[in-house]
């Protein structure tokens, strides 16, 4: 048995061409309109998308009573524009200063910083892109967190691809 960890990697195929879904992480607007899971909205994304820029990011619970809001922080480490982006991720207030995990409610062992590992690959008019975030495991609330924006973000594309026809 392995002791390798596994973390949470999912691969979708976008109808988009590659720039448009680039555009899609790296634009804080278009970000918003996609970002988490089903139920939750996104009022704030700063994103100083350079090496060593950070990122802001507010997820809000709709329909919830009182309402919920989830902050995440984190600095870009490599920007290969429009084939690879990678990010750190923490859980902070909001003013950006870093929570640990389990006083959000995280279970123990969850780690203060994870990253964010997204590569995109020019299909002839489609993307094919594969994200990776180290430090949330497989099944976790997390994946299933990635797998709902990730359904979001290929009906904003599909609709923007539209648009523009």
């Amino acid at each position: 048995m392995s002791d390798e960890q596994k973390w949470v990697r999912i691969e979708r195929e976008f109808d988009a061409p590659i720039d448009m879904v680039w555009k899609m992480w790296t634009d804080p607007e278009m970000f918003r309109k996609w970002y988490g899971p089903n139920g939750m909205s996104v009022p704030t994304a700063e994103m100083d998308v350079t090496i060593g820029g950070t990122r802001k990011v507010s997820m809000l619970m709709q329909g919830a009573d009182p309402a919920r809001s989830m902050w995440f922080t984190g600095v870009y480490k490599e920007i290969n524009a429009p084939h690879r982006l990678v990010y750190t991720e923490s859980m902070c207030d909001a003013d950006g200063n870093i929570l640990s995990p389990q006083a959000m409610g995280m279970p123990d062992g969850f780690p203060d910083i994870t990253e964010v590992i997204v590569e995109l690959r020019d299909m002839g008019g489609r993307t094919q892109m594969t994200m990776v975030h180290v430090g949330v495991p497989e099944g976790s609330p997390g994946a299933g967190g990635w797998t709902q924006a990730f359904d979001k973000l290929a009906d904003l594309v599909a609709s923007v691809a539209q648009a523009e026809e």
